[in-house]
């Protein structure tokens, strides 16, 4: 996480520059609202009304409504948010006040707003500029102030920014509005790649194999994925650019699965089989062979790195049944994790570090679970409804991706890293599956 914070703090998005409205009034940590830590957590009442438009000739009037519905509904998707109906605000909808000195506070926590958030839009040419103010209401002050110019084809991206800045004063982490997720879609009949935004939207198509495509992978700048496609006939491994054209494929004998990519480098850990049997081998970029990782027999697949790149998790037969196993990568001593059931698969190790999402089987379903790295115990988090799995943390660790057949056929959908607030993400035609969440370094 601290890799993927460093380059987000890099990212400018395009055509906007953003500047700093007020200096920093209030330390964050006095503003230590939300615990993402806290499985009983209270989500925040919180109002954003209209926006006000400074614009000549109410050139603003539309943004000044749409603004403020996106800014809801990205910041409603945390599930940290209580959005309060505005039909109960107590302030004139066509002028609202923006500015703490003229915001009577009292009608906001009158309805029981705790927090607010005011801004002011003005248009002219093509370009827009943008206040946005998040405000304590019990305290009556200002928390963050932010201004954003750009064009207008832009706002998204400005929206996005700001709620990073809220999350990060209101958290310490700057949320996943810069993230993508990766995942696999029949919708044209084969099993390709898909890559949406974080909220499911604008799913676009990655791969053309017209074959089976499995396992994509993100680096850690969010530059490559990494998959298996079964294109050429067999099993071979992809290391591919997401901007531009650059593809190497690895194809040696035997199987090339579960790519994983290593923390802050560009190197991935992968299952080849060229030896005869299923082993983890640590792979360069291009695909060439560093070391091999695992010697047992039997089979060693689907690894997954702790946030600083020293441990390993994989699942392993053996034992006889799959389970998860923990490897510390300079000692190479390993452990087994998990004791409960017989089918325990598809390890993603949290971006905390302190976790481990995975998919097991009891009682007939496959759900997921997550348990804690240090001590082995576990929660369940989905159940009664179909099989569940593939679980993929956000990459501020707050929420899971995960596929679920509940609705009849594979679908994606996504919950708070406690199991609450289950919904679903992608609406496409077909079946959708194995949803991978990308670094939260994503430029818009």
């Amino acid at each position: 996480m601290v890799t993927g914070m460093n380059l987000f703090s890099r990212i400018v998005v395009a055509g906007v520059m953003i500047l700093m409205l007020f200096p920093p009034q209030i330390k964050a940590t006095e503003y230590d609202y939300i615990d993402i830590s806290n499985p009983f957590l209270r989500k925040i009442p919180l109002a954003i009304p209209w926006f006000k438009d400074m614009s000549e000739a109410n050139a603003g009037s539309i943004l000044s409504v749409q603004l403020p519905d996106t800014l809801s509904e990205t910041l409603a998707f945390t599930g940290y948010f209580k959005m309060l109906d505005r039909k109960s605000f107590l302030m004139d909808p066509k002028n609202p006040d923006i500015i703490a000195t003229h915001i009577n506070f009292r009608n906001w926590t009158a309805i029981g707003a705790e927090l607010l958030i005011t801004g002011g839009v003005w248009v002219t040419d093509g370009q827009m500029e943008t206040e946005l103010r998040l405000f304590d209401t019990f305290k009556e002050k200002l928390i963050i102030g932010k201004r954003y110019k750009g064009s207008i084809e832009n706002t998204q991206g400005m929206i996005r920014r700001f709620c990073g800045e809220v999350m990060h004063h209101l958290t310490g982490h700057r949320g996943f509005f810069n993230s993508q997720i990766a995942f696999l879609s029949h919708r044209e009949g084969n099993k390709e790649i898909f890559i949406c935004d974080y909220d499911g939207s604008r799913p676009t198509r990655f791969t053309r194999h017209n074959s089976i495509t499995l396992f994509p992978s993100w680096s850690s700048d969010g530059s490559w994925l990494a998959y298996t496609s079964y294109a050429k006939g067999k099993p071979n491994l992809y290391i591919r650019n997401i901007k531009e054209n650059d593809v190497t494929t690895l194809s040696r004998k035997g199987i090339q699965i579960t790519p994983s990519w290593f923390p802050g480098k560009f190197e991935l850990a992968a299952t080849l089989s060229f030896s005869g049997d299923q082993e983890i081998y640590l792979l360069t970029g291009g695909g060439k062979i560093i070391k091999r990782l695992t010697t047992s027999r039997g089979i060693d697949v689907e690894p997954t790195w702790s946030p600083d790149g020293k441990q390993m998790a994989f699942v392993s037969k053996r034992s006889g049944t799959p389970q998860i196993y923990i490897q510390n990568i300079a000692s190479g001593r390993v452990r087994r994790l998990t004791f409960e059931g017989r089918y325990n698969t598809q390890p993603d190790w949290s971006p905390k570090g302190d976790k481990i999402a995975y998919s097991a089987m009891a009682g007939g379903n496959i759900n997921i679970y997550t348990i804690d790295v240090d001590e082995g115990q576990f929660s369940q988090l989905t159940e009664n409804q179909g099989d569940n799995e593939a679980p993929s943390w956000s990459p501020d660790g707050s929420l899971i991706a995960f596929t679920s057949n509940r609705e009849g056929r594979s679908r994606i959908y996504v919950m708070t890293a406690f199991g609450t607030d289950q919904r679903r993400l992608i609406f496409l035609p077909g079946e959708q599956t194995n949803p991978k969440w990308s670094p939260n370094v994503i430029v818009k």
